[in-house]
């Protein structure tokens, strides 16, 4: 037990003064590992060092000798400052981290708000390829973000539900590659977001939706919008409590108007943290098509194959959440009864309306529908 103490004694009297005389090669012969010994090395360059900065290598060894840091503390603030390139700026947050008391996790925690953030290399496009191992190499591809989301959406096209998306795709990408076919460029594809007031109540038939104007009047909501916009482009109608309301164009097809809708009204996989874009999710069915749900846009949401596997689609079950709208958006509700809305900053709902609890209140006293914005799609030429 003694021992122990003795041991623990001699760290705390490992200070900044004991790396006076430091030498790499006398430490690294005496068997301490490398790591440690680099850890040394790069204390005793930053105090002892030859630096242009002299005057603020002084105040930094007067305050690692004064607070009597460890020289533990002091590899872990080397570590935390080295990304700083300007010198007198990694000498100001090295004097702020000197002044932190307590364990090393203490001061590293400290570290992250007192240090700025090392800003991400970015990324270098290009191919590069593995060495074997048990007959398999790995393929990694850093390209424009279109080029590969050109690649997933050809990859993932017609999934096979029975098998694992990745065996899927790895044999869609082999096609591709021995079959000399190359993967189509995905295009543009505007479309007017256009909400509509909310004293314009709306409701939907078999002929389509009909809008109920304050003053006793109705119209269609397809006759509306050709009145006021035409049709060079398409216009999606979007309510701040209902949420999406229709999509027209020339021609009119179902199922790709709700696909089309629900992609505006949630951009990516409605489940938290799903980076899938929607283009490349399943339509769920928010009360399941076996319970009865329909396939109207209030019963719709995106989700990807994964998450629409795992959603609770029975009341009664409380296992993995389900989806559920609030105020026209899509929302994940927690098996516990949390709900989280889509946030997605280029949903219609959010562009148009912002938050609809003050947006709406905001809304309430205007008469005019005003184009809000363009959001743009992009799917692959087929």
């Amino acid at each position: 037990m003694g021992d122990f103490h003795s041991v623990l004694d001699q760290e705390r009297g490992r200070v900044i003064d004991v790396l006076v005389g430091f030498d790499k090669q006398e430490a690294l012969n005496a068997g301490i590992n490398n790591a440690q010994v680099n850890d040394w090395k790069r204390i005793h360059d930053a105090y002892f060092g030859r630096t242009r900065c002299t005057r603020l290598q002084r105040v930094a060894l007067i305050k690692a000798r004064a607070n009597r840091v460890t020289l533990s503390k002091l590899a872990v603030i080397e570590r935390a400052i080295a990304h700083i390139a300007d010198e007198a700026a990694r000498w100001r947050a090295r004097h702020a981290l000197l002044e932190v008391r307590g364990r090393c996790e203490t001061l590293r925690r400290q570290a992250k708000a007192i240090v700025p953030a090392k800003e991400p290399a970015p990324p270098r496009p290009g191919v590069r390829f593995s060495s074997s191992h048990a007959g398999h190499r790995r393929l990694t591809v850093i390209a424009p973000e279109r080029v590969i989301a050109d690649v997933e959406h050809a990859l993932r096209s017609g999934l096979d539900a029975a098998r694992a998306p990745a065996e899927h795709m790895l044999e869609a990408f082999v096609r591709i590659l021995r079959g000399g076919g190359a993967v189509p460029e995905g295009t543009y594809r505007p479309i007017l977001m256009v909400p509509i007031d909310v004293h314009l109540h709306p409701e939907r038939t078999d002929a389509g939706v009909t809008l109920h104007a304050t003053d006793g009047t109705s119209v269609t909501l397809r006759d509306y919008l050709a009145r006021t916009y035409g049709e060079a482009l398409e216009v999606a109608a979007f309510h701040p409590v209902r949420g999406a309301l229709d999509l027209f164009r020339t021609q009119r097809f179902a199922n790709d108007k709700q696909r089309t809708l629900m992609r505006m009204v949630q951009p990516t996989c409605t489940v938290p943290g799903c980076r899938l874009p929607s283009d490349l999710c399943e339509i769920h069915h928010i009360t399941a098509w076996k319970n009865g749900g329909t396939t109207n846009l209030d019963n719709l949401a995106p989700l990807c194959r994964y998450h629409n596997r795992v959603n609770d689609d029975d009341a009664h079950v409380r296992k993995r959440g389900r989806i559920r709208h609030v105020a026209g958006r899509c929302t994940w509700v927690s098996p516990r009864g949390y709900a989280v809305p889509a946030s997605h900053p280029a949903s219609a709902m959010q562009v148009l309306f912002g938050d609809p609890v003050e947006d709406q209140g905001r809304r309430s006293s205007a008469h005019d529908v005003e184009v809000r914005g363009v959001q743009v799609m992009r799917a692959p030429v087929r």
